[in-house]
């Protein structure tokens, strides 16, 4: 790499990063790990429930016996432990560090659109996101009192603005919100000037671009796919272990809706339609957040991860290659 060009980042790599997104569904994993096979790569997954021990088929998470290649960023946590952004942050640019000092390729690979700025970009975490204040103490409990639909609706009553760039499931944003609220900020403001951010690290980015209407068919057929493999049995066992106490985790898609069959709350063809339904609009939003970003390239894959497909991200990840 051009030393004219090394000092745009502050963390230097022997290659740039190669970042896999697009929705769920679109088959970033499969990408990955083909990518990865080709490139002698390691795998660091950017999703923000995979991280959680536990929480392997509701997530679509790769499993021991499916990685070809090293995996990193899986099973870090425990469903009720809290994590972050910011968290993720400090983990994968250690993992960037090791596994680029061992010359490999780094492979950041997820849905997350978040954890990959705060990966890959300049994004400056305030330290009360990574430790905690009597304002979060203050709004946790709120969550356990009332619940997450009521957490949002203070945050819109608050600051709308914010309130309408934060999925009301999502309480450690909502919290996070509401804390910077009380701070004189908001998130809404810093989410809009995002892309103001300078890059932190070398990386190039690929997403693989789904027909919508493909899209909503693969999404269907994963959900039923994972209630055959044994979802209600995972939630069954996460609930044994003291899944509720968590803030984020428990309100997962396909965990939350589960856990309500199991209490008996909805039947299970009505969590099947709220679980397919819940992650279509998820899907949504994810495109929508990653269209923004104009450093990516996209890959057009309806018809999967196809050797063509495979050579136009190999094209695009060699590009970047610096020795």
């Amino acid at each position: 790499m051009d030393d004219a060009l090394q000092l745009e980042y502050q963390l230097q790599l022997h290659y740039p990063v190669v970042c896999v997104v697009g929705p769920t569904a679109s088959g970033k994993s499969e990408l990955a790990q083909q990518l990865a096979e080709c490139m002698d790569g390691e795998i660091i997954s950017a999703d923000s429930m995979q991280i959680y021990c536990g929480m392997d088929i509701g997530t679509g998470k790769v499993l021991p016996d499916e990685m070809r290649v090293p995996h990193h960023g899986l099973n870090i946590v425990d469903p009720g432990a809290p994590f972050s952004a910011a968290l993720f942050q400090a983990y994968a640019r250690d993992c960037f560090k090791e596994i680029d000092s061992r010359g490999a390729r780094c492979i950041l690979c997820g849905g997350t659109g978040f954890y990959i700025r705060a990966a890959i970009d300049d994004y400056q975490f305030p330290a009360g996101e990574q430790v905690d204040n009597p304002i979060r103490d203050r709004y946790m409990a709120l969550l356990k009192e009332s619940g997450a639909q009521s957490l949002w609706q203070k945050l819109y009553e608050l600051d709308p603005e914010s309130a309408k760039a934060v999925h009301p499931n999502n309480s450690r944003r909502v919290i996070r919100a509401l804390e910077l609220y009380e701070e004189g900020e908001s998130y809404a403001y810093q989410r809009a000037h995002l892309s103001s951010i300078s890059q932190f690290v070398p990386a190039i980015l690929l997403g693989l671009d789904i027909d919508p209407i493909v899209l909503r068919n693969r999404i269907d057929k994963r959900v039923d796919e994972m209630l055959k493999s044994g979802l209600i049995e995972e939630v069954k066992t996460l609930l044994e272990k003291g899944f509720r106490s968590g803030i984020t985790a428990p309100q997962a898609i396909g965990y939350k809706e589960i856990v309500a069959v199991l209490d008996g709350d909805i039947s299970l063809d009505e969590a099947i339609v709220q679980i397919k339904t819940a992650t279509h609009r998820y899907a949504k939003r994810q495109r929508s957040w990653f269209r923004h970003d104009k450093r990516i390239q996209w890959i057009k894959a309806d018809e999967g991860v196809t050797d063509k497909v495979l050579q136009s991200a190999l094209e695009i990840a060699n590009g970047g290659m610096s020795r």
